[in-house]
């Protein structure tokens, strides 16, 4: 992953820069707010697929970097939504912004960087770019909405969980590898090929998340271990538990699943099923499946180094502890 990045890392730079000037506003708290998520670090995986998918396809021009912001930008947005809709108080191992300032504060800002994404997109002058990431923008808000409609629903089967992951997180780094590839000047086949790759990469993505929440310790995280279960969201480890496990377990995981705040215990009973039945090892060969599945549309492309650094990239995701 370091290697993948280290091919892009002027660029991303000049990314960080990019953040820091789109955030001008006369407004000090959008500033301050602003620059608190972003600089509270993150992967950067979004905008490093679109450098990396442009350099792919033989870019060579200046827009990459203002578009690279601009899906970081959405990402923020997003985030800072979900913290609020969540009642988050960690993300990527500081205070959530919403804890430091507010719900308020929090939706205010997150709606300022998505109107601001939007203009920033119209100055890149890029119709087709405009169409892809407009309207992965759509079917995010469609999926926190499905999402929340999805809440501590027992019968969630695998099929619909896979659809709310595509809406809520695999079509925004779809999206970024589709933008790079149009920047690039791609063949259709190719385009569809990094379109396909980045949604596959985005539901590894989440389902290796879903297994941290079961897995990892809170400062590996960087968010509270158990908040997914507590928001009464069923995720794969979960839906797996649920098919495998006996009806009186099923009615020990509802008893804690529709809770309102969770006891001492009850996480600990619900993750020793979700061990039993084996929901981690079973989301993660699912989410091996899709990456899989990556590598396979990167065979539209003839080897090279940027071809071989989104490789890196897709052995990152299931290797990942954070």
């Amino acid at each position: 992953m370091h290697a993948a990045l280290a091919l892009v890392g002027d660029d991303l730079k000049n990314v960080e820069a990019q953040f820091k000037k789109d955030l001008e506003s006369d407004v000090y708290l959008i500033r301050k707010v602003g620059e608190y998520v972003l600089a509270s670090g993150g992967k950067r995986i979004r905008p490093a697929l679109l450098l990396l998918s442009a350099k792919l396809c033989g870019y060579t021009g200046d827009r990459h970097v203002p578009l690279a912001s601009v899906i970081e930008f959405i990402h923020t947005a997003t985030l800072l939504h979900d913290d609020v809709v969540d009642s988050a108080t960690l993300r990527r191992g500081n205070a959530s912004a919403n804890e430091v300032w507010g719900n308020e504060a929090s939706v205010l800002v997150g709606d300022f960087l998505f109107s601001k994404s939007f203009s920033l997109m119209v100055e890149a002058g890029d119709l087709r770019v405009l169409k892809v990431m407009s309207g992965a923008t759509t079917i995010i808000a469609e999926g926190e909405v499905l999402q929340l409609l999805c809440t501590s629903d027992m019968d969630m089967t695998q099929e619909r969980y896979i659809e709310v992951v595509k809406s809520k997180t695999a079509v925004l780094l779809s999206a970024a590898c589709e933008a790079g590839a149009i920047l690039g000047k791609a063949t259709p086949e190719q385009e569809l090929a990094l379109r396909d790759y980045g949604m596959d990469l985005g539901i590894a993505f989440q389902l290796m998340d879903d297994t941290l929440d079961y897995t990892a310790s809170e400062e590996q995280f960087g968010k509270e271990i158990g908040h997914d279960l507590e928001e009464g969201k069923i995720t794969l480890p979960l839906i797996h538990t649920l098919r495998k496990c006996t009806d009186e377990e099923r009615e020990t995981i509802a008893a804690i699943v529709e809770k309102e705040v969770m006891e001492p215990g009850d996480f600990e009973a619900v993750f020793t099923l979700v061990h039993k039945y084996g929901g981690i090892q079973y989301t993660t060969q699912v989410a091996g499946e899709y990456i899989a599945r990556c590598k396979e549309h990167l065979e539209a492309f003839p080897d090279s180094t940027e071809k071989r650094a989104l490789v890196d990239v897709a052995d990152y995701v299931v290797s990942r502890n954070r």
